[in-house]
């Protein structure tokens, strides 16, 4: 029962960050991606498997959003892939 993000990427963008990498949803229908930044103003997610699925992994949260992290709901077993931007921690 494991929901996991990890953050492979991060650039400057303007005056924003924009940072991504993965997720990975195990026996657990979703989770918080910990972005490292410190108020998400976009989130993003993409789906990693099969052309044909049965439940569409989702965002579930209202942009802006104060804080770091931004929740997700997916499949148990789902992957995929994520980008959040937003202003950098100080």
């Amino acid at each position: 029962m494991v929901f996991t993000s990890t953050i492979l990427n991060r650039y400057v963008f303007g005056n924003r960050r924009v940072h991504s990498g993965t997720w990975s949803s195990l026996l657990v229908t979703g989770g918080d991606i910990e972005t490292g930044l410190r108020r998400v103003e976009i989130g993003k997610i993409w789906h990693k498997g099969a052309a044909v699925e049965a439940e569409v992994a989702v965002v579930n949260d209202d942009f802006p959003k104060a804080g770091s992290t931004f929740t997700i709901v997916a499949s148990s077993g789902d992957t995929g892939y994520w980008e959040a931007i937003g202003l950098g921690k100080t």
